[in-house]
């Protein structure tokens, strides 16, 4: 492809891109995504993907909606007091269920349950021919409820649901039985007794679909504005991108300067200038007409909704609110803060950070360009242990930046690296073969025998075990440099109560699910980004900054969202407002408030209809049955359960 493409490739033959412009190749429009450009595990081309979209569609932004026709659809059917005619529609699936489960059968024994007044089978009822016979149907025989026993409705029931709403049906007169997944999967090498189990399936879902009644879909309409806190790497990346889509973008940093962590960086271990990476986009962030920045800010509260938030500000200059369709977390995390290895005591001892800011801009300090110096670097200061668990994941490839700096300034100096293991994963891996090479020498410790750091005679003393010789080292080194990790940001807590968004155990943001969701919470409309997320470097922070845009835009670009009709109902009678339902909601959508009755002010559970998910658990939970989920009321669950026989 890199001839066709007329991209370039690296030397290991995978596309070439840079760190600034990590999904960019030399031919503007051509994005690279997954492991193309390099090796990756599955939740970094999941991210990638949906960045490399969003950076396509920035440049299509002006063209949006030029070529979308609205679908015109007949006004729903009337069917609330109408006897059921059930229309029942067997999937064959190929093979996957036919080759197991004999269809015929099923077909034979569905056309004689009750309310059914048609059945047939499909090869594969999700074909568009199929839809256009279920429709076809759904008129011959004025099909009032829809049976589909297929797959799963995890992945098709809004196919399903389409094609009856094209057919004038309310998409929810829909009941599905999951013949593959449930039945033939499972039971492959007993076709008979899974023909009767998926006889009992269909039984079961023509007994609910009975029941079925139509369900309204609230329309709310969405704010075309995005809201990014931090002003890192990651959030300036967010705001550029929003704004690029076309939409408006408020950006809240604490600090009273933009950059966050690269403010502090001298260069990359790929030898690119990110005070220049980080310039221009600092240019960009505030000479854009749709973003608007706020320093020295903090966010008081946020309420609200997917497409409807609404947040306030404490500003310089007083409170301010703002209303925004969906809100990108890029918050940043931290240097840790150490007392070991004589940190604080000794001006010797330092971080890397601050070991890359005197190399590069004081190095007279260090010595001469002569000068026979000894540096020793001791990795994981504060990473992987007991408090914090975790790798930090940069500290390796700095300190192997830092040693390649003081080689080149310093050319007589010795080089002690002492590790646990060396992380310079992917391409990362030739910078550490070029330290090898040029002389710093790495020595690995093992936790259980750290090294000791001590002050004898007015020089530093750091005394390791080589577990290679089975001996102590001991080294008198001129500076001691400390590979201290990253640690999430004090104020992660009160964000996550403020947007309802979950933190790990090591108080870093966490998303919906690493592999289908790595930059998106259950919490709709909120996105994550950066090192919020966890220790990251640059150009993947850029990476999953985009993502987040893209996700985003998936509901800015919206002007209105449809809410499902299946969400929980409360019956206010029953209610006895004990508050469990608000304890267990996992979306935060149910809440105890008074209410005026005849007999005065009675509190009872109210259901936020735009933030609830149908899960049910408020449903399973409720002493005093006095909630439902449409779409799932105790008569209908009942009426599949008393059609379970025995076999």
């Amino acid at each position: 492809l890199s001839p066709v493409l007329a991209v370039s490739i690296n030397s290991y033959g995978f596309a070439h891109t840079s760190l600034s412009e990590p999904l960019s190749t030399i031919r503007p429009g051509i994005f690279a995504a997954g492991a193309v450009s390099g090796p990756k595990d599955v939740p970094e081309p999941v991210v990638q993907g949906s960045a490399a979209a969003a950076e396509a569609s920035a440049l299509l932004a002006e063209s949006r909606g030029a070529l979308v026709s609205e679908i015109e659809r007949p006004p729903e059917m009337d069917v609330r007091y109408a006897r059921p005619r059930i229309g029942v529609f067997v999937c064959h699936c190929g093979i996957n269920i036919g080759g197991v489960v004999r269809v015929p059968d099923v077909v034979a024994y569905a056309a004689t349950l009750p309310f059914v007044v048609h059945v047939e089978d499909n090869l594969y009822t999700c074909s568009q021919d199929s839809q256009g016979r279920i429709t076809k149907a759904i008129l011959d025989h004025r099909l009032n409820r829809v049976v589909v026993a297929s797959c799963s409705p995890r992945t098709h029931e809004t196919l399903f649901q389409d094609t009856l709403r094209a057919a004038g049906l309310n998409r929810y007169l829909l009941e599905m039985a999951n013949i593959r997944d449930q039945c033939s999967w499972v039971h492959t090498n007993w076709p008979r007794e899974a023909t009767e189990k998926a006889k009992d399936l269909v039984r079961m879902a023509v007994s609910k679909a009975a029941l079925l009644e139509p369900l309204p879909t609230l329309q709310i309409p969405v704010h075309p504005r995005g809201l990014v806190v931090g002003g890192g790497i990651a959030g300036l990346t967010s705001a550029i991108g929003l704004a690029d889509q076309g939409y408006d973008v408020d950006l809240v940093e604490i600090e009273n300067d933009l950059g966050g962590n690269v403010k502090h960086m001298a260069t990359t271990l790929e030898g690119e200038d990110p005070q220049t990476i980080l310039g221009r986009l600092v240019d960009r962030v505030c000479s854009h007409q749709r973003i608007r920045v706020f320093l020295d800010t903090r966010i008081e509260s946020v309420t609200g909704f997917v497409g409807n938030f609404k947040t306030t500000l404490t500003t310089q200059e007083g409170p301010a609110e703002r209303d925004h369709g969906v809100v990108i977390v890029a918050t940043g995390a931290r240097e840790m803060k150490t007392r070991e290895y004589l940190f604080g005591q000794d001006k010797r001892v330092v971080t890397q950070r601050e070991f890359e800011s005197l190399l590069h801009h004081r190095p007279s300090i260090l010595g001469s360009q002569n000068s026979e110096l000894t540096i020793c670097m001791i990795q994981c200061v504060g990473s992987r242990t007991t408090e914090h668990p975790y790798c930090s994941r940069v500290c390796c490839s700095q300190a192997i930046k830092n040693a390649l700096a003081l080689t080149e300034r310093f050319p007589r100096a010795r080089i002690f690296i002492l590790y646990r293991d060396v992380r310079t994963y992917g391409f990362k891996e030739d910078y550490y073969q070029k330290a090898r090479e040029q002389g710093v020498l790495f020595v690995r410790f093992d936790p259980e025998r750290k090294p000791i750091v001590e002050k004898q005679n007015g020089r530093l003393r750091v005394s390791v075990v080589d577990p290679l010789l089975d001996d102590h080292l001991v080294l008198t080194p001129d500076w001691l440099v400390l590979s201290v990790g990253i640690e999430p940001r004090e104020s992660n807590e009160h964000l996550a109560h403020m947007l309802k968004v979950p933190l790990n155990a090591d108080r870093f943001f966490l998303e919906a699910h690493m592999k289908l969701r790595p930059v998106e919470f259950a919490t709709e409309g909120v996105y994550l980004a950066g090192m919020a997320h966890g220790p990251k470097s640059i150009d993947e922070a850029i990476v999953q900054a985009e993502a987040a845009v893209s996700r985003s835009c998936t509901v800015l670009s919206k002007k209105t969202i449809e809410v499902p009709g299946t969400v929980a109902r409360v019956d206010e009678r029953k209610c006895v407002a004990c508050g469990l339902c608000e304890e267990i909601c996992p979306y935060h959508a149910v809440e105890i408030v008074s209410k005026k009755t005849a007999a005065g002010e009675k509190p009872v559970a109210q259901v936020n209809e735009a933030l609830c998910k149908g899960c049910g658990l408020c449903t399973a939970s409720c002493r005093s049955g006095a909630i439902d989920v449409a779409g799932f009321s105790d008569e209908e669950i009942v009426a599949q359960m008393a059609q379970v026989k025995p076999h």
